[in-house]
């Protein structure tokens, strides 16, 4: 196992240009028409598919980093172009890592490059998991998964929410109940195959910020998916129903992780990269124009009020990159998070990119409320990241259970 070290080698500095080049020509130009589009941008996925970045490939070589930090460092390239059109492009991987994170082999194999298709017919994919009364308490999730011994088929019902690419994927993965009265420790994760009936698009949604990226309902009417669908198998799953019924009879024991939370344990510093990605974007922009632009007589950048602003920000960003660094490799090293070092990751850089897209909007000042500079779009787009997978709130949650070992409430 790689040591940990804050020097990229000579490969991944080759990736990191690589990928900060087509971000930079291919991703920025497009960026503000397809936020006012608001449409999955599939010309640029297309593009990113044709030079390798979208790909099953890319994503194997950036996760089997020995360091861990192929994939945050390949996100705050993404990210730094447009958070947008990012998450379209990276959008898939959430469903990847939930096969990866729960699945066999076989389905590993089968699935994960279905979900991405190929450079001259690209696909995407969508992890459903939250619902209209089930965000954070995922203890309160309804969909239901209903084994059908006789056809060994399982039958599912529901609505997800705030899935990226909901509906319009060519795979979709939905967390849903098959013991309620295991809480969240009753929830599986099954693979929905391309053109199943039942399975439908519900609601659009018209989105403050990211709005190039496709989020949408994703209605579930007695939809039937083989056996062979569920995650892990079945008999992985009624192992861990097992151990979790037994462990709720005697009050304690091994504590049994459900399928949603640990493709979110595995995502959530590759998350803090992207907040990283779009606050660095922002940083830059308002040090350029401080730099250049001119109020009595003197680059703005003469005034402490604003060097100083610059600096905090800097400075923050550089921590922020630290801790996504630290939790990645951390997860790659094997190293277990005792002190919730991932959510600590995604806490901070999500937190960091709010005030830094905020504070380069103060410094362009007027200009930085118009849509002639990206800022303002940079800053619509921050808010996404102290939201999704895990609210500020919930990191806050998780680190100070960890911290503590009390059940805070």
């Amino acid at each position: 196992m790689a040591e940990f070290t804050m020097e990229l080698n000579d490969d991944q500095k080759q990736v990191r240009d690589w990928v900060h080049g087509f971000a930079a020509d291919v991703i920025r130009p497009a960026a503000a028409e397809w936020d006012e589009r608001e449409e999955t941008p599939w010309p640029v996925i297309q593009e990113a598919a044709k030079v390798g970045i979208y790909s099953l490939d890319f994503y194997a070589q950036q996760f089997f980093d020995p360091t861990g930090l192929g994939i945050p460092m390949a996100m705050e390239e993404l990210f730094w172009g447009d958070a947008g059109i990012a998450l379209s492009i990276v959008g898939t991987g959430l469903a990847a890592i939930g096969v990866v994170a729960n699945g066999t082999e076989e389905q590993i194999g089968t699935w994960i490059p279905q979900m991405y298709g190929d450079q001259d017919d690209v696909k995407v994919a969508a992890f459903c998991s939250s619902e209209p009364d089930a965000g954070s308490d995922v203890a309160s999730m309804r969909t239901r998964a209903v084994y059908d011994q006789a056809k060994d088929e399982w039958v599912l019902n529901g609505t997800k929410t705030w899935a990226t690419n909901g509906g319009i994927a060519n795979v979709h993965i939905v967390v849903a109940v098959v013991d309620p009265g295991l809480g969240s420790k009753g929830h599986a994760s099954f693979i929905v195959p391309p053109n199943t009936p039942g399975l439908s698009q519900g609601q659009k949604f018209k989105k403050h910020g990211i709005r190039a990226s496709h989020t949408a309902e994703v209605v579930l009417e007695d939809v039937r998916v083989p056996g062979s669908c569920l995650l892990g198998g079945k008999e992985k799953l009624d192992e861990r129903l097992a151990r979790a019924r037994e462990r709720a009879r005697s009050g304690g024991g091994e504590r049994v992780k459900n399928a949603a939370m640990a493709t979110f344990e595995a995502s959530r510093p590759a998350v803090g990269a992207m907040a990283v990605g779009t606050a660095r974007a922002a940083y830059e922009v308002a040090l350029d124009y401080a730099m250049t632009r001119t109020q009595f007589g003197r680059p703005i950048i003469d005034n402490q009020g604003v060097a100083f602003q610059l600096a905090d920000m800097r400075t923050q960003i550089d921590a922020a990159r630290l801790l996504v660094w630290r939790a990645s490799w951390m997860a790659v090293a094997g190293r277990p998070f005792t002190s919730a070092e991932g959510s600590m990751s995604k806490l901070f850089a999500s937190e960091v990119a709010q005030k830094v897209t905020a504070q380069a909007i103060q410094i362009l000042g007027g200009n930085g409320y118009t849509r002639e500079y990206p800022v303002e779009r940079m800053h619509r787009d921050s808010a996404i990241y102290t939201i999704f997978e895990g609210t500020s709130e919930i990191q806050r949650l998780v680190i100070a259970r960890t911290i503590s070992g009390m059940p805070i409430r």
